[in-house]
């Protein structure tokens, strides 16, 4: 198991989500899910298709946390947001590349992959995704 809790199986089920965004929109109200599902949690519609997030949105608020639990003490402090990607949907993610300073509420931000930990015996890298400010593309 890794050191932070997520059984290796389990975490290579997830990584269509942790690598690309991608998880299952509910056809009848655009609920999106980010684990499959048989019925969709907000109106219980039985129609989920593969959908993938934007990979672009705008940060919504932040905060920097200086005290984290014990599997992740030795990456504080860090920075997690909420984001609201281009479709409206609200996801939680670590930001990087970034100081606090540089941030603020309404940034466009993009997501990026990133080592996440490391597990303490095998050093297993887990990886996933990050928000970063949005580079501007020509």
């Amino acid at each position: 198991m890794l050191e932070f809790g997520i059984r290796i199986p389990r975490y290579w089920r997830g990584k269509p989500f942790r690598y690309r965004l991608e998880g299952f929109r509910c056809e009848e109200c655009g609920e999106f899910h980010f684990s499959p599902r048989l019925v969709c949690r907000k109106c219980g519609g039985k129609r989920l298709r593969r959908d993938k997030l934007s990979e672009r949105g705008r940060l919504i608020c932040y905060t920097v946390v200086k005290s984290a639990s014990p599997s992740f003490e030795a990456y504080t402090p860090y920075i997690v947001g909420l984001i609201q990607t281009e479709d409206g949907t609200m996801i939680v993610g670590q930001l990087t590349d970034c100081d606090p300073e540089e941030l603020h509420e309404g940034m466009d931000v993009e997501a990026t992959i990133r080592r996440l930990q490391t597990d303490g015996e095998s050093r297993l890298i887990a990886y996933g995704y990050k928000f970063r400010p949005a580079i501007q593309r020509p």
